[in-house]
């Protein structure tokens, strides 16, 4: 487990079939279904604590090998330039942009959403998201997503500190919990986060995107994860999982299985969103709903409860299995100089030696 903490430009979607047709209408069965009160509600459904990102895409694409020396993004089609951070603060400061808004400006042709959700304690000058949008530029193939990211933030000073770097944010009022501060892993405050990914779906902003992960993609499953170690099956709910990085698919099967995941935290009150999904991941309903999962092979989504073996091919790199912001930050930054150390080599990498995890192994 993880010790820390469209569209047809209609409507937001979490991702849908693979017709534009029966696209467009998933999503209208979905909006129908919440209707525009429930959109907050199930925004909390699908996002998650402090800094997640869940990638709603439309179409997964088979697993391949990348070629270093001609990497392509899903969305390598030239974007517009984007308006001054400072226009959009003015404009966001004269009204509410609504979070359908946000999901239409974001999503790609091919109804792609990625989210993530964000927090005081991680919005600080020099802190994870900075960390995080620097891994979007200095990617591979990633520069391109970066206008596709949705960031939902928890309190006002992540919203205000938020719009000054990137276009797409949006404030998710709440007054039950304070959110701003750092959540200590398996506190009763870090369990509400938690819970708050469930309520919303989402991705950590302490995952490094190294490479565009959409080419990593199974085609056929509607709820891929990550996970914290990898045993070669990705048909094998066994795997240790870890929502820090989750694909799903929009659709009756996905939405009844995130309902019935958020709902059985009620009779585990004490565990948080992996432990109850290793819970329930073999009920008998579970088989019934006919939800497709797959898992990641940590090659490609690696961690650092379990690191890549191949900077060649890895896409991702999670600052999992480390309690505390200050070791995350620390390692982190070592994770990206070890990428722009390769990015600075003319030669394929034969061996792969991370400089990280090191303060998060420290006890």
């Amino acid at each position: 487990t993880d010790k820390k903490p469209k569209t047809n430009k209609k409507k937001g979607n979490i991702s849908s079939s693979s017709s534009s047709s029966s696209s467009s209408s998933s999503r209208s069965k979905l909006l129908d279904m919440i209707g525009q009160k429930e959109v907050t509600r199930i925004l909390i459904l699908f996002l998650g604590l402090t800094a997640s990102c869940l990638v709603l895409y439309k179409t997964a694409y088979p697993l391949q090998r990348l070629n270093v020396n001609n990497l392509s993004s899903l969305v390598a089609s030239p974007s517009p330039p984007l308006p001054k951070l400072s226009e959009i603060s003015q404009e966001t400061a004269k009204r509410k942009i609504s979070f359908k808004e946000i999901l239409e400006n974001a999503s790609t042709k091919n109804n792609t959403v990625i989210i993530t959700t964000l927090n005081q304690a991680w919005a600080e000058p020099n802190s994870l998201f900075d960390l995080f949008l620097e891994s979007f530029r200095i990617g591979q193939g990633t520069q391109q997503l970066l206008k596709h990211v949705v960031v939902v933030c928890l309190d006002g000073k992540a919203f205000e500190r938020c719009s000054q770097l990137h276009p797409n944010c949006y404030h998710i009022e709440t007054t039950e919990t304070d959110f701003s501060g750092e959540k200590v892993y398996n506190t009763p405050d870090y369990l509400k986060m938690m819970w708050r990914r469930i309520e919303l779906l989402t991705q950590d902003a302490d995952i490094m995107w190294l490479r565009d992960p959409f080419p990593r993609l199974y085609p056929d499953g509607d709820f891929q994860m990550a996970c914290d170690r990898f045993f070669g099956n990705p048909f094998d709910s066994d795997n240790w999982v870890n929502g820090g990085f989750t694909y799903v698919r929009s659709n009756n099967r996905s939405i009844e299985f995130y309902k019935f995941w958020h709902k059985s935290r009620l009779d585990y009150p004490e565990l948080h969103d992996q432990d109850v999904f290793n819970r329930i991941k073999h009920m008998p309903y579970i088989t019934e709903i006919g939800i497709q999962m797959r898992f990641f092979d940590t090659v490609y989504f690696g961690g650092f409860c379990q690191t890549s073996r191949d900077i060649n091919l890895v896409c991702t790199m999670h600052a999992n299995c480390c309690i505390g912001l200050e070791k995350k930050l620390h390692d982190l930054n070592l994770v990206l100089d070890d990428w722009r150390k390769y990015l600075s080599l003319s030669e394929h990498v034969q061996n792969t030696t991370w400089s990280a995890p090191m303060k998060c192994l420290e006890d």
